[in-house]
């Protein structure tokens, strides 16, 4: 791979936090103005995640109609904005189930196409030949156990998981595989927090956690979660820190009333032009002898129907 730009933060960076207990900060992005906000954060990942599906695309409750080019599209638009994050692309439901090459092949993509610095796929088992794949084609692979939501529909929907002894033991199995491929790091979602405690001692790359507590190395939300653009009802794991719906619907309505009242736009809202240059361009307007051809006999054909 090619060397990271000057200021970029460098993988190992991660596992170094990880070691002195620093909390890794994680959110996912779409778009460039997005990438900016978590760029002047002090976001250390930006995830491009396939939730996109979702809440920017508009399928309801599931991420797997996302494809490929469109998951390139948004990769590449936050790449351009994120300078020191590292930029995640999630390889979207149907790029890397077939084989480990066509994985290969499409984690190849979001890194030579889209800017990324590394892919996440999710699960382990047969996920796991794909990442010792991608990871030997010299591309970073981030983890993801528990909740895994491309393949909700087997999971029996959008439920915690490893909530059982044997399913949490397979959960820690699951985690351990996935380090011992390859994986820089790997996240946990909705897993109860002991369990996730203990995958988070165990490993030697950091967990980052999205519903599975705090002991977690680092976490991860939804950008439209956070900051309120979503509305209905949301995981618990959520938290709101900002209610952007509300006064982004508020901002429309205001404008709408404003255009239909004729109060927008206002004098400031305007562009000049010297009076000389306007008065030569009325003059140029009005002027019979300036008018077209086309324009003249236009105005004189309506003259003889009127008449």
């Amino acid at each position: 791979m090619s060397t990271p730009p000057q200021g970029k933060l460098a993988l190992p960076k991660l596992a170094e936090m990880k070691r002195r207990g620093e909390k890794i900060v994680m959110v996912t992005a779409y778009d460039a103005p997005g990438a900016r906000f978590a760029e002047d954060a002090g976001i250390d990942i930006v995830l491009v995640g396939d939730t996109a599906a979702m809440v920017v695309l508009g399928y309801e409750g599931t991420t797997v109609p996302v494809t490929m080019d469109e998951m390139l599209f948004l990769t590449r638009t936050v790449a351009r904005a994120a300078r020191r994050p590292i930029v995640i692309g999630d390889m979207p439901f149907g790029s890397y189930q077939v084989s480990d090459e066509a994985a290969v092949e499409n984690a190849i993509r979001f890194v030579k196409e889209a800017g990324a610095d590394a892919v996440k796929l999710e699960g382990a088992g047969p996920s796991l030949s794909r990442v010792r794949a991608i990871v030997g084609a010299g591309i970073p692979v981030m983890g993801h156990v528990g909740l895994t939501p491309q393949s909700a529909t087997m999971l029996g929907g959008f439920k915690t998981q490893g909530k059982t002894a044997g399913a949490a033991k397979q959960l820690v199995e699951d985690a351990e595989a996935l380090e011992a491929e390859g994986c820089f790091a790997v996240v946990l979602e909705a897993v109860p927090a002991p369990v996730a405690a203990e995958v988070t001692r165990r490993l030697s790359v950091p967990t980052i956690g999205i519903g599975a507590g705090p002991d977690c190395d680092g976490q991860v939300l939804v950008y439209h979660d956070l900051l309120g653009l979503t509305e209905g009802h949301l995981p618990r794991f959520v938290k709101r820190y900002a209610n952007l719906s509300r006064e982004i619907r508020d901002a429309l309505e205001s404008y709408a009333d404003e255009v239909r009242s004729g109060t927008f736009p206002e004098e400031q809202h305007t562009y000049e032009m010297p009076a000389e240059e306007l008065e030569a361009f009325e003059r140029t307007v009005t002027s019979p002898s300036k008018r077209s051809p086309t324009a003249q006999a236009t105005k004189q054909s309506s003259t003889a129907t009127n008449a």
